[in-house]
């Protein structure tokens, strides 16, 4: 693929040429179109390349009949398979195909087969196909499997058919790579607390994979990006596992480690001093009894003035009574106010106590946050600083790290737009012995989302409108906020005209007018709508633009048979080579260049194939019979 590419060839595969839509995306930045059909390439002057699904017998027939060109890009595994099944079958024996039937690689083999064949997705469907094969003596088999088919599934079935028919033709093809790949697969996930697989969704062999681990480790997540890392939270396992569909590309296989490590080195390191840490330290050479009752008695700047019921005055610096360093005093307590306080000091010589109010309120806080994680409530703090891998929030007077991870709804959201702001969060770890606490806020706010998103789900409807906002960009479209769910605007739905990246037409933060195109409630995905009918440049051109339209266009194009104009932004036309000239011409060259504008008449326009028929040569008729007409109007006249 990349070898036609790097060449300069124009390139379509008959159907996606993986099931990876990142790489699948990428591959269209480059030109690659998807053709449905071998015909949708004829006249394109584009190769047609067949995917490592493979196809039927009578698709490559039809292809070389039509004479298109096209590279074969089968997998050698899956090629076997097609030999196999076509041989066997001239023979008279009956195929037995184990895999699933919807997928291309089993259609392309079941196009290979020239007799009687059953396909079965595990033992029990084989089951039901054997108790249909009563003439076991004389029946001839020939059992093959899709090269991605789950091997314990596989070893299952052929019990089966060993016991039943015992002169059946067996042939392992399970790709070796792929055996081995879900055999390393299942002995990490039962060591991992967490085990990460990497591919496309639309992937079996990544469904495999996942399958495999899931059934060894119950945190198992199945990702196509490195994005997606958002929603898993790793802070509490030590040994994560990751693996990787075969049609996984490299590049976004180190993009989820680069990730991963990033978060994990961000949380083990940061190395802020923990309040609760600072706290112990200082009561080192305090006695628990050193808690005394006061009355507020004076308010200063710097310091307030409590009466303890002792000889000595007492006093609370401004920076301990509060954490937060903005605060003043006469906002925090007034003259009358009862605290409980903890002696910081005594100074017998000046006749005065420091106190302190807020390290007794952490003391009392730390019982609460406890609590708190105890039964998952949600806590509300302050945030006070931001630092080295997240925040620092107070909340009853306790110092909470939240990682940048947990810390905002989506990853890369500026942490310094919390700073000095209240926030709630669930407090997700608990470190006793240390009185260290680890909070979330994006747990909450994933609660908050489900809410919406339940709420979203009782009334979507596919043609429903809502006002969203675009959360995120990639090369394949949109991800839109639709209140508690995010939908997808495909780019293909973002303009009528031709754009090579969503950029072109919204941003992050844009406010834009949808509608629910189509919803699998199953996955929990929505596609979006967002081109408005109105807008389409066949409707302008049906409406504006009637066959017999005279109007001038730029050549974008050229071709041995022709030339290509721009009408509207979205809509080309062929000037065909008969049709650009009166004259015979051995090529378009010779009177047109890419760039040039020039008058046609629109011919005409099969709305249904999108395609217009231009023509200059009938302009020149046309100005040559009223040429001629002119001039006989002129004799008559001297007559």
């Amino acid at each position: 693929m990349n070898d036609l590419l790097d060449k300069g060839r124009s390139v379509s595969t008959l159907g996606p040429i993986i099931h990876n839509p990142h790489m699948v995306a990428e591959l269209s930045e480059r030109g690659v179109k998807i053709a449905n059909t071998p015909s949708d390439v004829i006249g394109t002057g584009r190769t047609l390349v067949i995917r490592s699904h493979g196809v039927s017998k009578d698709v490559i027939d039809e292809i070389e009949r039509q004479g298109i060109v096209y590279a074969d890009a089968t997998c050698p595994f899956v090629a076997k398979i097609h030999k196999i099944v076509a041989e066997n079958s001239r023979e008279g024996r009956t195929v037995l195909i184990a895999g699933d039937k919807d997928h291309p690689e089993i259609q392309g083999i079941v196009g290979h087969c020239e007799g009687d064949y059953h396909i079965f997705k595990n033992s029990e469907e084989l089951a039901k196909i054997t108790k249909k094969i009563t003439d076991v003596e004389n029946i001839s088999l020939c059992v093959v499997a899709q090269t991605t088919y789950d091997v314990k599934e596989w070893k299952n079935c052929l019990k089966s058919l060993k016991k039943l028919y015992t002169n059946a033709r067996i042939f392992d093809t399970i790709c070796n790579a792929t055996s081995i790949r879900q055999s390393e697969a299942e002995d990490l996930a039962s060591k991992s607390d967490i085990m990460v697989v990497i591919g496309g969704r639309q992937s079996s062999n990544t469904a495999k994979l996942y399958s495999v681990c899931i059934s060894k480790c119950e945190r198992t997540f199945l990702i196509e990006s490195a994005a997606e890392l958002d929603g898993i939270d790793l802070i509490d396992a030590q040994k994560i596992g990751i693996t990787a569909g075969a049609s996984t590309p490299a590049r976004i296989i180190k993009e989820v480690l680069d990730t991963m490590t990033e978060n994990i080195e961000r949380t083990e390191n940061t190395t802020e001093p923990n309040f609760a840490e600072l706290l112990e330290e200082s009561l080192k050479n305090l006695n628990t009894d050193e808690k005394v009752h006061g009355v507020v008695v004076g308010i200063a700047p710097n310091e307030v003035y409590v009466d303890v019921g002792r000889k000595q005055a007492g006093f609370i610096p401004l920076e301990e009574l509060s954490n937060d360093p903005n605060a003043r005093a006469e906002d925090i307590v007034k003259v009358g106010d009862e605290l409980d306080l903890l002696i910081m000091r005594t100074n017998d010589q000046e006749g005065t106590i420091m106190l302190s109010k807020k390290r007794l309120d952490a003391i009392k806080g730390w019982d609460v946050i406890v609590k708190a994680n105890e039964e998952d409530t949600p806590v509300t703090g302050f945030v006070t600083d931001v630092v080295k891998g997240g925040i620092i929030a107070m909340a009853s007077g306790v110092r909470v790290f939240i990682p940048a991870s947990q810390a905002t709804a989506t990853r890369g959201e500026p942490l310094e737009d919390l700073l000095k702001k209240e926030v709630t969060f669930k407090i997700i770890e608990v470190n006793r012995g240390r009185r260290r606490a680890v909070g979330s806020i994006r747990a909450i706010l994933r609660e908050e989302r489900k809410k919406l998103a339940d709420k979203f789900w009782e009334t979507a409807e596919i043609g429903k409108k809502y006002t969203g906002t675009v959360k995120s960009l990639t090369s394949y479209g949109a991800f839109v906020d639709i209140g508690g769910i995010d939908g997808m605007i495909h780019i293909s739905e973002l303009s009528w005209g031709r754009i090579k990246h969503p950029s072109e037409v919204v941003n992050v933060g844009d406010t834009v007018e949808v509608y629910i195109k189509d919803i699998d409630r199953e996955k929990g995905k929505i596609s979006l709508g967002y081109k408005k009918t109105e807008d389409n440049p066949w409707e302008i051109l049906k409406r504006d633009y009637p066959e017999g339209t005279v109007t001038e266009v730029t050549i974008v194009g050229i071709t041995d048979f022709g030339a290509f104009a721009n009408i509207l932004p979205g809509i080309d036309g062929l000037i065909h080579i008969s049709q650009i000239s009166k004259d015979r011409i051995e090529k378009p060259q010779d009177v047109l260049s890419i760039g040039d504008t020039v008058k046609v008449k629109i011919t005409n326009i099969d709305f249904e194939n999108k395609r217009i028929s231009l023509s200059i040569k009938a302009l020149l008729e046309n100005e040559a019979t009223d040429e001629k007409a002119d001039e006989a109007s002129v004799e008559k006249t001297e007559e």
